[in-house]
């Protein structure tokens, strides 16, 4: 059974193009449609709980997949089975982009432009989405503002904090009242709950060891809501040693080949630990996304009683509003600060930006213009 899981999430990962939307309808067509490993109902929950938590969501949905089928350890196999290409592919070009020295740079450059757009899109997507109110619309507004103004991680944490007690306070959503006395009472699961907060917890202890350096990929994945374009400025504001070109060449290249965006981690623990970078990308790699399926198992079986309650959906809706401050703060610093230098670049952003969202070009059409792009200029400055 376990290999069969590894075997259909291998394949999937393999050609999982898209980013999370897509690779959550590739799970339906291939685990609902056609295999029927779970019905429809079951399946559209799990999705709403993987949105619901921080964590990488389509990566939620799958490792979910895996333990409905069998248990924990088919949940870790459909993870292995899926991150397997991306993270080796992610690794590699970690590993062999210094090797190319002036090229190197000429196509980060381009991909310096190709973030701007892509994450400006998924800024507006989201913000369409999750800013369906005056309340939620200021509350993404003020979060820009504070994470432009005080850049940095502690910052992060208060806006999450403090969002998520407004949306306790104040109702943000309008529920219908549903009648649970037909649905069966489930209970959290402590231990998978306890042990996310127990590793949370010590990831902000100084530990003095060569790997201390790592815990900011499980802070990352704690707190990062609304899916993988969210984690780079989290995890720029973790990890100062690292430099911009080095976080935007890793979401590009995360952007271009097919599997979970949270293997941007694979790339830059490579770039961490660059004595032995194999062994750095794992551990970032686990890090990352270990918060988020430790959370999955925690409410995987309780999910539904927790969802009708209106003041648990109202702190959901205020993260997720929160959420798209962190990425229009992102948007502006350092992503757009850092790659648009000139009237030039502004035309190129524009237009690309309305392409994207008017003819809706695969994702790897726009790799190949921008990289075109940073050699372009490279050789012929604008």
């Amino acid at each position: 059974m376990l290999f069969v899981i590894f075997k259909q999430f291998f394949l999937l990962g393999c050609m999982s193009f898209g980013g999370p939307a897509a690779h959550l309808g590739y799970f339906k067509r291939h685990f609902v449609d056609n295999l029927q490993w779970l019905n429809a109902q079951r399946y559209a929950q799990l999705i709403s709980l993987s949105q619901a938590l921080p964590g990488p969501g389509s990566s939620q949905v799958g490792f979910a997949i895996g333990v409905e089928r069998a248990g924990v350890l088919g949940g870790i196999t459909a993870f292995v089975g899926f991150t397997l290409p991306s993270f080796l592919i992610m690794a590699l070009l970690a590993i062999s982009a210094h090797q190319f020295d002036a090229i190197y740079f000429a196509i980060v450059a381009g991909l310096k432009l190709f973030a701007v757009v892509i994450v400006a899109d998924a800024t507006l997507s989201m913000a369409k989405s999750f800013c369906t109110s005056w309340v939620l619309k200021a509350l993404a507004v003020l979060s820009t503002l504070v994470l432009i103004l005080l850049p940095s991680l502690s910052s992060q944490i208060l806006v999450l904090l403090a969002a998520a007690a407004i949306g306790a306070i104040w109702p943000l959503l309008n529920l219908a009242q549903s009648n649970q006395t037909a649905t069966k009472q489930r209970t959290v699961n402590w231990p998978a709950l306890i042990l996310f907060a127990l590793l949370l917890l010590v990831s902000f202890v100084p530990l003095g060891s060569q790997f201390a350096g790592f815990t900011p990929f499980y802070q990352a994945g704690a707190m990062v809501f609304g899916g993988g374009h969210v984690v780079l400025p989290i995890l720029q504001a973790g990890l100062p040693s690292l430099n911009t070109e080095q976080f935007l060449s890793a979401y590009a290249s995360a952007q271009a080949v097919p599997g979970p965006m949270f293997t941007i981690a694979s790339y830059l623990g490579a770039e961490l630990n660059s004595e032995q970078p194999l062994v750095g990308a794992v551990i970032a790699t686990l890090l990352i996304f270990t918060p988020g399926f430790l959370l999955m198992l925690a409410f995987q079986k309780s999910w539904l009683q927790l969802a009708e309650r209106p003041r648990f959906a109202s702190c959901i809706a205020a993260l997720n509003a929160a959420v798209v401050g962190f990425l229009a703060a992102a948007l502006y610093s350092p992503i757009w600060t850092s790659a648009v230098h000139n009237i030039w670049h502004i035309v190129i952003v524009v237009a690309a930006f309305a392409w994207l969202r008017l003819a809706k070009p695969p994702i790897w059409w726009l790799l190949i213009v921008f990289v075109s792009l940073g050699l372009l200029q490279y050789y012929l400055p604008l």
